[in-house]
């Protein structure tokens, strides 16, 4: 077991803020192991990369011996997280919630160990909370306070309007605190509002106030905007092994290392002799094969993340084409801009090769599609109705396009 201080090192790695940082280190160095929970609310059936910078984070806690609670918001689920949106979410049913769940508890087993993981879930104590004790708990924090979050003061500046529920939302994830008593809370930079009235809130139901822990959010594979499905940029747990390899090998060698500071096991020490290696002349490529397989071992297995790897050498260096491309189908009238001439741009953005139209006119512009394998230089080309045509975009995506 390495000693504390290296332990608070690694720890301390990739994080964005710790509050209070002192609190925290009085903590950390006392024998009793902390009790550290992360809540991640069922709204989506799938996690990407982006999510795991928390759970990898709760799997250094666990190794160095503190007890992990994965709190599912099944109940916080049906209300929204208002964090970072512009607008009310739509509410989820339970039956919704209950489905997106069932799929996390696969996920999370793939980095954290399940013998040493508490899962939770908060309706097992909200749903023993009366009116009275709702109000009791609203009571404890103002109108005023709420309105300072970025998000609720855009909103209510700009008219968009603001349900009372979504009010609840950071009192409810706060009372998760209070009910289970937790020393540290961990989340992504757009949960510091929320993670800081957990610490009012603990201190008024007379309990030490937990250290707040927030993260990065992960740019997407653009580099530029965070990782998300809303975005289409985003690593899927879920993906297969060729197309998480693929994916991760289109990052620019820049954010390479970002991934390698937040995705990566490999210790600081680690990192840092891998980038002295590039700067004396290493191919950035050899050294972002490292993180490609270490991501998809770490999701589908030694022999599946060998076996991407190969096909992925067999594509790029030996110029195949993949074994298998995904077949879109796309209606010709959606992009017919005037008789027989189509807009490129558009069906690469219905082709899902690229994330908006504009995105498209720019890798167009850039050299950076083909149609069956020659390059494209303008956006506007004569195409036939009822056709069949292989896109591009870049060196890992593909797309069987059939006009309609």
């Amino acid at each position: 077991m390495i000693s504390k201080d290296k332990q608070l090192l690694e720890i301390q790695r990739g994080t964005e803020e710790i509050l209070v940082e002192e609190e925290f280190t009085k903590r950390f160095h006392q024998k009793k192991p902390l009790k550290i929970k992360v809540g991640f609310d069922p709204t989506a059936p799938d996690l990407h990369l982006g999510h795991t910078i928390i759970i990898n984070k709760m799997r250094q806690f666990q190794e160095f011996g503190h007890e992990i609670i994965f709190l599912i918001g099944d109940f916080t689920g049906m209300i929204g997280d208002p964090s970072g949106v512009n607008e009310t979410r739509p509410v989820l049913t339970r039956e919704q919630i209950d489905e997106n769940a069932a799929t996390y508890e696969k996920q999370i087993f793939k980095i954290l160990d399940k013998d040493l993981t508490r899962i939770e879930f908060n309706s097992s104590w909200m749903q023993q909370v009366n009116s009275s004790k709702l109000i009791e708990i609203a009571s404890k924090y103002t109108v005023a306070r709420m309105l300072e979050r970025d998000d609720f003061k855009n909103r209510f500046k700009t008219g968009n309007p603001i349900s009372i529920h979504e009010l609840l939302y950071p009192l409810v994830q706060a009372y998760d605190s209070v009910a289970l008593e937790v020393d540290v809370e961990l989340g992504g930079t757009d949960q510091k509002f929320n993670l800081l009235v957990g610490r009012h809130l603990q201190q008024l139901y007379g309990q030490p106030p937990q250290t707040a822990i927030t993260l990065p959010l992960l740019e997407g594979l653009d580099g530029v905007k965070k990782m998300s499905k809303t975005a289409n940029n985003y690593i899927a747990l879920t993906d297969s092994p060729k197309d998480m390899l693929g994916k991760i090998m289109s990052i620019s060698d820049e954010l390479m290392w970002r991934y390698f500071e937040l995705l990566s096991a490999r210790s600081l020490d680690e990192i840092g002799l891998l980038q002295k290696q590039v700067k004396k002349g290493k191919n950035p490529r050899d050294i972002k094969f490292l993180l490609a397989e270490e991501i998809v071992e770490r999701f589908h297995g030694k022999q599946s993340s060998d076996d991407a790897k190969a096909s992925f050498l067999r594509q790029f260096q030996q110029g195949q084409m993949p074994e298998e491309i995904k077949s879109v189908s796309i209606n010709y009238s959606e992009v017919e801009s005037e008789p027989g001439i189509v807009n490129m741009a558009k069906v690469l953005y219905l082709a899902n090769l690229v994330t908006s139209v504009s995105e498209g006119h720019r890798a167009i512009k850039a050299g950076s599609v083909r149609l069956e394998g020659e390059k494209i230089e303008r956006s506007q080309l004569q195409m036939d109705a009822n056709s069949r045509h292989i896109l591009s975009f870049g060196k890992h995506r593909f797309a069987k396009v059939e006009f309609i």
